[in-house]
Formats: structure tokens, C-alpha cells, sequence
């Protein structure tokens, strides 16, 4: 054991700027990442496992209706929720995914429980919904998911007739965390509602193991958020995995290579969190500023939204 525990969550990406912010916005989406960070901490100060963090941390982001995953998910074309997620732990390398599911209050637990009680990676829509029903998750009707804010930015896609990557200033919504425990184990998580107006039936990176989620205890453990038909192409996640591992890069040296290099090359705009087996944290971003807080066991706390 090594008694050094670390942890990092983001809430997305994107066109944020602080003269679109209000100050009670501000305070509203800090108050939240703060809820989400204390919950994955309280797991790992008590000897709980980096699965379970992560976990925990995103269910209080997902049942925050501010961020597009679970409450706050976004609009698709034909007006309805559509979530992925995917979750990820490093010593086994096991996983769970689930794409295209509606009525599920917590997406990250059912990917979960696809990795923990099916023999499967990934299920998609009306199976993994059944799966979710046989295994006890909690379904909740449309009003649930329904949020004003969202209903408005759908409305304007479809006048429009665009795709928005979650609201009219580019932001990409999505929630995710990754962290080490006592034990040295990694793992990540990633959940999202996708991209307001898309096609149903579109899937992003987030469920995508290697693109938007990946966990390797001998590397790291990433969550992406950002255009995610980019991130998929790149396969982010595992690329730094694996600059890490071939070619000996830190991860803070893996993550810039592909946020601020890769990425840009091909026009894909975003941010991700990563953690090492050190417990060393690298939030880098190409975009405008990114939801985003870490702590660690050291008592280093911060929560941080835009560049500066």
C-alpha cells in the first residue's frame, strides 16, 4: 500500500468565457465540481477503491442538472436524451460501456455493472436499458432529464438546423473522472448526454474504450472531453497510454502531444484529465477553459474553469 491517493474530475469543455459568465453561474458550476470532487475523495480517504471514486464522483455530476450527462443531458434531433458512458479500472484492464441510453438516472452505473455482471464491453440502447431494468439501476420518466436551459438550445439547433456541441457557444458536455487509490490502482470514467441536435442514434468518444476513456495501471488513467468524432479518430486515450509506455513520455509530456499537437491537426477541439501511477495530475485543454478540479492526499484541493 502506498498510502498516496490522488484524484481529478472535469465537467467539460469548451467556449467558456468569463464575460458569458454570471457570477452566481460561476459559483453554481464550482459549487457542483466541488460536491463531485468531495465525493470521490471521501471514497479514497477511507481506503476505498479508485473504481469506486470514480464512480461516486460522476453520479453527483450527472444528477447535477448544470453539466450535459445524466439530469442535464442534451436534446437530440428528434427531441430526446441519449447518454453514453464507460468506465474503466487499470489493473485488470476491464471495462464497461453503454451507448445511446435514455431513462437512466446514473449511465455511469450501468456501465458499470455491464463490466462487473455481464460477460460484454459495451451495450447500446434498448439492451443495455433491459440490462439496466434486470440489475436494479434506477429509471426515471422525461421530465426528470427535462431542463429548460436545454430545451431552449435544442430549439435554436433545430431553427438553425445545426448540431451544437451543448450550448451555442461551443462547449462540450461532458463529465468524467479519473483517480489512484492507496493500493496503486487506476481508473477513469467518462458520461455524457452527446451533442445537442445530433443525429439519434450518434455516439461520441465517451463510451469508447482507447478514445475517451482508458485506464492502465503500468500509465495512467484518462477521461476526454471535446468534439468527440475527433477524439475517436485519434484514439486519445490510448495514445497517451502508450507514448507513455513505448516511448517513456510523462504524462504530462503524453497529454500535451496530443491535446496541443495531434489533436490540432485535425481540428479537434477539447480537453482531458489524466493521473499517473504516481498520483502526478495533467488537465491540459485546446479550448477556451474546461470544467475541472484534483485533489490529492497531500490536502491539495482546486477547482478551476477557465485558461488562467
Amino acid at each position: 500500500m502506498n498510502h498516496k491517493f490522488a484524484i481529478a474530475i472535469h465537467g467539460g469543455a469548451g467556449t467558456i468565457l468569463r464575460s458569458n459568465m454570471t457570477e452566481a453561474m460561476q459559483m453554481a458550476y464550482e459549487k457542483g465540481l466541488e460536491a463531485a470532487l468531495h465525493a470521490g475523495i471521501a471514497v479514497l480517504k477511507n481506503g476505498g477503491r479508485s473504481i469506486d471514486a470514480v464512480e461516486e464522483a460522476i453520479k453527483v455530476l450527472e444528477d447535477c442538472e448544470l453539466f450535459n450527462a445524466g439530469r442535464g443531458s442534451v436534446f437530440n434531433h428528434i427531441g430526446k436524451h441519449e447518454m453514453d458512458a464507460a468506465i474503466m479500472e487499470g489493473a485488470q484492464k476491464r471495462a464497461g460501456a453503454v451507448a445511446g441510453v435514455g431513462h437512466v438516472k446514473n449511465p455511469i452505473s450501468l456501465a458499470r455493472a455491464v463490466m462487473e455482471k455481464s460477460e460484454h464491453v459495451m451495450l447500446a440502447a434498448r439492451g443495455a436499458e433491459d440490462f439496466g431494468r434486470a440489475h436494479g439501476e434506477v429509471f426515471c420518466e422525461d421530465a426528470y432529464f427535462f431542463t429548460e436551459q436545454r430545451y431552449e438550445q435544442w430549439q435554436e439547433a433545430l431553427k438553425n438546423n445545426n448540431i451544437t456541441l451543448d450550448h451555442s457557444d461551443k462547449k462540450f458536455g461532458t463529465v468524467g473522472a479519473v483517480a489512484l487509490d492507496v493500493y496503486g490502482n487506476l481508473a477513469a470514467g467518462t458520461s455524457t448526454g452527446g451533442m445537442t441536435n445530433k443525429q439519434y442514434g450518434r455516439i461520441g468518444d465517451s463510451p469508447i474504450i482507447g478514445a475517451g476513456t482508458y485506464a492502465d495501471n503500468n500509465t495512467c488513467a484518462i477521461s476526454c472531453t471535446g468534439h468527440g468524432e475527433l477524439f475517436m479518430r485519434a484514439v486519445v486515450g490510448h495514445d497517451i497510454a502508450c507514448l507513455m509506455e513505448y516511448k517513456g513520455c510523462t504524462l504530462h509530456e503524453a497529454c500535451d502531444i496530443l491535446v496541443h499537437d495531434k489533436l490540432i491537426k485535425i481540428g479537434g477541439e477539447g480537453g482531458l484529465i489524466g493521473i499517473d501511477k504516481h498520483g502526478h495530475i495533467a488537465m491540459p485543454f485546446n479550448s477556451e477553459g474546461m470544467y475541472r478540479g484534483c485533489a490529492d492526499s497531500s490536502g491539495m484541493l482546486m477547482i478551476s474553469i477557465y485558461k488562467d
